[in-house]
């Protein structure tokens, strides 16, 4: 219990410290909102209420930046990022297919993080890798030409190796 209360005082420290920074600055919100989603890789709940505090700023509006731009997440991101390209070769080659059975098998949601913080999914707009759909990246690695049952075959290799 002491160790979740240390990480979670250091995060406070660390979005005080963004928040003090850019403060005294007209239009502070997004440049703040980046810097703590820079340095966390998240924006905690907790965060929306600190900036609410400041002058000019509410807690409506900073959720709505927040989930407006896709560069915001409110969740940590897993150690296994997987982006599915829902461009539209791979929309027409079964993007949507692949998605889910990469979530199934994943035992998450698109946008989710499994609860064990190792996958996280996103379907995306477009990887640019158009000849090879459908395709998915993982932590950045490209996987192209999927079947569902490639998909399902890569998804349970990357839980075992997390296991370990």
């Amino acid at each position: 219990m002491g160790e979740k209360r240390t990480a979670l005082e250091g995060i406070e420290d660390v979005i005080d410290a963004i928040i003090k920074r850019h403060a005294d600055k007209r239009g502070a919100a997004i440049p703040i909102l980046q810097d703590i989603q820079k340095e966390l890789g998240y924006i905690p709940k907790a965060a929306l209420y600190k900036i609410s505090q400041l002058p000019g700023m509410n807690a409506s509006d900073l959720y709505g930046i927040v989930t407006f731009y896709s560069q915001f997440r409110l969740q940590p991101m897993g150690e296994v990022m997987i982006h599915v390209c829902h461009g539209t070769a791979c929309h027409l080659a079964g993007a949507e297919e692949i998605t889910c059975v990469i979530c199934e098998t994943a035992g998450i949601t698109d946008g989710e993080t499994s609860p064990d913080g190792k996958i996280t999914v996103e379907k995306v707009a477009c990887l640019g890798c158009c000849s090879l759909a459908p395709v998915i990246t993982v932590n950045g690695e490209t996987y192209g030409r999927l079947t569902p049952e490639k998909a399902r075959e890569l998804i349970k290799n990357i839980k075992k190796e997390t296991e370990n």
